[in-house]
């Protein structure tokens, strides 16, 4: 990606194209450009994807559909659209976007070459026809995002309410007084997207700069040491905000002020905040700023997938940072810590809606659980089952005794039998689940396992969800205080026996993955553990592809798949283009859109 981010003050960058602006609205207005403009669109509505000053048009069906609308019309007349235009092209930046995917530097340089001369019919047509498409991939990119998540992901499955047609509402923005405010209402207004595009200033200008210092290795700093390391580490906690500048007596010494900047550092990266500068410790502030800024650029990208279409009320289960909360009106009511699939068995990313809850589950052993941990086990120890109250139940529902079954010799498919696990405080499942039945047969659960809630890293499921302290989860969620008090749901536990209560009103779920989270104080980055960075930073710099007319599962306000009704002869279908392939990526620390 070798494009060069402009970015100039918004007077400046009026006054720069002021003349040329004027003099380009000036002969659109004079002269008819429709012939030219309907024999371009019909040149390339049927030649495939569109080639304009160089740059590869993949969005030609839309625009041949606006265009159609607008009477094959030149819809940018109005030279303050073409600057604002720009403008917002340049800021596009700020929201960890690339300029250069909206023509920025096409655009400028067909800008300043007829500065002092007069564009050509076909160079005005080239203009209005370059920022329509600017403008209709900036609009889609901020309200949606530019990767399509389903194509990293199959599984995903959030859908995406589209009210009215994108293309009446884009032709309305350029006739109506500001472009600005029309992409403004695509931008996701949550805290944590605002919080994070601040922060994505702030490690740039780190960047610009030269980044943080490098920490040497060596042993471990415990508070009270003393170590020449301190003055970097000092300075390096600074940059990030988590040391205030001060004078100090010695700042190789190990004193109180900095034990608590380490312990903060160390609990916006998910380490253990015991105040040792260890291994671990060192290993993060080492991370290069330039890794820092991929990770949020790739978030918020995750931001524009999914806060667009947040339902007021749910259960969000935030998989890289371990934790879930329940939101109602959008607001947190509830926060718990979570254990969740290994590397080897991750936790899927979807959405489904909450039905019921289990008190006293029993546990069905899943196939593969039975294949790769349960099987290893019995064949050294045949009373693997009896020691974990699992029984063996045959097709009839009948138990068959562990000591008739040969197991070294039973494999995948000779095992006509199920595995079961009584309830009790011993079971799997703990006392509790809560049900969204899916393909992937997930769900939460209560665990006997609460020693792992005090780890940092805790993947230690085969994929379903464990929550810590589930019954006050479960009381939110039946919200009766008469009849579902703790004190109740206590009384319903005690007893074993195992029941299902549906809830009055199905709550959605979303199991999500996020490796940097923000609150209103701090920014929080975590470990990457199912790698799934990498791979959306180079579909985020790479080639844009065919841009959709809507994102990926999109409805009506009824629920129903969105369709498109395009006047005759409208959208056309588009074949993806042969451009050519981006830089890929082998780690976030190599993105090349760290500064411009």
């Amino acid at each position: 990606m070798n494009a060069i981010h402009v970015k100039l003050p918004s007077m400046i960058l009026l006054l720069w194209f002021w003349p040329l602006l004027t003099a380009a609205a000036t002969a659109t207005l004079a002269e008819r450009v429709d012939d030219p403009l309907c024999g371009r669109i019909e040149q390339f509505s049927q030649s495939g994807p569109w080639v304009i000053q160089g740059a590869v048009v993949t969005s030609g069906p839309l625009l041949t559909e606006l265009y159609r609308r607008n009477g094959l019309l030149p819809l940018w007349r109005q030279p303050l659209k073409i600057g604002e235009m720009m403008q917002l092209i340049a800021r596009s930046w700020d929201e960890g976007l690339i300029p250069e995917d909206y023509h920025q530097t096409i655009l400028m340089h067909l800008l300043r070459r007829h500065r002092t001369e007069p564009m050509t019919h076909c160079e005005r047509v080239d203009l209005d026809l370059l920022l329509s498409d600017a403008l209709l991939r900036l609009g889609f990119h901020l309200r949606y995002g530019k990767v399509n998540p389903k194509s990293l992901d199959p599984n995903w499955n959030l859908q995406h309410l589209v009210e009215e047609d994108p293309l009446r509402s884009m032709q309305h923005a350029i006739e109506a007084d500001s472009l600005n405010d029309y992409l403004r209402q695509f931008i996701p207004t949550q805290l944590i997207y605002a919080r994070l595009k601040q922060a994505l200033a702030q490690y740039r200008a780190i960047a610009a700069h030269g980044g943080w210092p490098e920490i040497p290795g060596g042993e471990s700093i415990e508070p009270g040491d003393h170590d020449f390391r301190l003055a970097l580490i000092r300075g390096r906690l600074q940059l990030s905000g988590d040391l205030e500048e001060a004078p100090v007596a010695d700042p190789h010494q190990y004193d109180r002020q900095l034990v608590e900047a380490v312990r903060r550092f160390q609990r916006r990266h998910s380490l253990e905040a015991d105040g040792v500068v260890g291994r671990k410790t060192r290993a993060a502030m080492n991370v290069p700023v330039s890794k820092r800024i991929a990770q949020i650029r790739v978030n918020l990208e995750r931001a524009r997938w999914v806060f667009s279409q947040l339902p007021d009320d749910f259960v969000l289960v935030d998989i890289a940072g371990f934790k879930a909360t329940l939101f109602r009106e959008r607001a947190p009511v509830w926060e718990a810590a979570v254990q969740v699939g290994t590397p080897l068995r991750e936790t899927p990313i979807f959405r489904d809606l909450l039905e019921y809850l289990v008190f006293n589950p029993s546990w069905t052993v899943p196939p593969v659980i039975f294949k790769n941990d349960i099987l290893p086990e019995l064949r050294k120890n045949p009373d693997y089952l009896r020691e974990r109250r699992m029984r063996i139940i045959d097709t009839l529902g009948g138990e068959v005794e562990s000591a008739t079954i040969d197991w070294q010799r039973v494999g995948e498919h000779n095992f006509p039998y199920l595995i079961r696990q009584d309830p009790g405080p011993h079971n799997a499942l703990g006392r509790i689940k809560f049900m969204f039945p899916n393909k992937h047969s997930v769900y939460l659960h209560d665990t006997p396992n609460k020693s792992g809630f005090r780890r940092q890293n805790r993947t230690f499921s085969s994929g379903c969800i464990r929550v810590d302290r589930p019954f006050e989860l479960a009381e939110l969620l039946l919200n009766d205080p008469t009849k579902w008090s703790s004190e109740k749901i206590a009384q319903v536990i005690d007893t074993g026996e195992t029941l299902h209560i549906p809830l009055k009103r199905r709550l959605p779920v979303l199991l999500l993955y996020w490796t940097v989270a923000a609150d209103e104080s701090a920014l929080f980055f975590r470990p990457d553990i199912y790698q799934r960075d990498v791979e959306l930073l180079n579909a985020l710099n790479g080639d844009l592809g065919v841009l959709p007319f809507l994102p990926p599962n999109a409805v009506s306000h009824d629920g129903s798949p969105w369709i498109l009704t395009a006047t005759p002869g409208g959208i056309l279908p588009g074949d993806r283009p042969n451009l050519p392939p981006a830089p890929t990526i082998t780690t976030l620390a190599s993105d090349p859109t760290v500064t411009r």
